[in-house]
């Protein structure tokens, strides 16, 4: 018959289990391990690597518009990823895949669907609608609780700003040119934050349309 001094002293289960502290470091080694297993493998595989047909980086009005889509926190109710269900393509079109999402920094997939996702909503309605659906949302869909954004037909893009910006993505991956950087602040210059939040929403999801 064991007695308490027979019982190994090593690394138990019981030493793990009351023990908050080596249970925290261990369950943090096993989920950095499983996810490494996961996340590892993608960045080596072309298909998620690799951007699709069809898709191309911002241009510098698109790119102006997306930092403006950022600053006004327009992620926080929509969403940028259509589900590989039914229910989903029916509604928005092409599930997503991760090569349209090549030049994104950062990804705006979300989760968050107060407001229908967006990543297939260029080119679904006109110019002219985006512009009085950013002006007051309740002229085109009167139970929509979206908030009006006003400001944005008389500020003007930061034109400055976007050389910089640029570059900064070309460091990350994105290819553009010495010659499209160059020629960014012209391209904008004078474009209101209206047209350049537009430009961006009509450029979302047409690769797969």
């Amino acid at each position: 018959m064991s007695t308490p001094a027979d019982t190994p002293r090593g690394f138990t289960h019981e030493k793990v289990e009351t023990n908050n502290f080596l249970m925290i470091v261990l369950i943090l080694i096993v989920i950095a391990i499983g996810g490494a297993v996961e996340i590892v493998p993608l960045f080596f595989q072309r298909s998620t690597t690799q951007p699709i047909e069809g898709v191309k980086p911002y241009s510098a009005l698109q790119l102006a518009g997306r930092d403006i889509y950022l600053r006004e926190g327009c992620y926080g109710c929509h969403s940028q990823m259509v589900r590989p269900f039914r229910s989903e393509t029916l509604r928005y079109g092409h599930y997503s895949v991760a090569g349209e999402f090549v030049y994104d920094h950062p990804f705006q997939w979300g989760s968050k669907r107060t407001g229908p996702d967006l990543h297939r909503v260029g080119g679904r309605y006109s110019d002219e609608w985006h512009r009085i659906h950013l002006m007051n949302p309740r002229d085109l869909v009167p139970e929509s609780n979206m908030p009006a954004y006003p400001w944005l037909a008389t500020r003007l893009v930061d034109a400055e700003a976007l050389p910089a910006h640029m570059r900064a993505l070309r460091r990350v991956g994105v290819p553009y040119t010495d010659e499209e950087i160059a020629a960014a602040s012209k391209q904008v210059e004078g474009k209101t934050e209206m047209e350049a939040t537009i430009a961006y929403l009509q450029s979302l999801g047409l690769a797969l349309r």
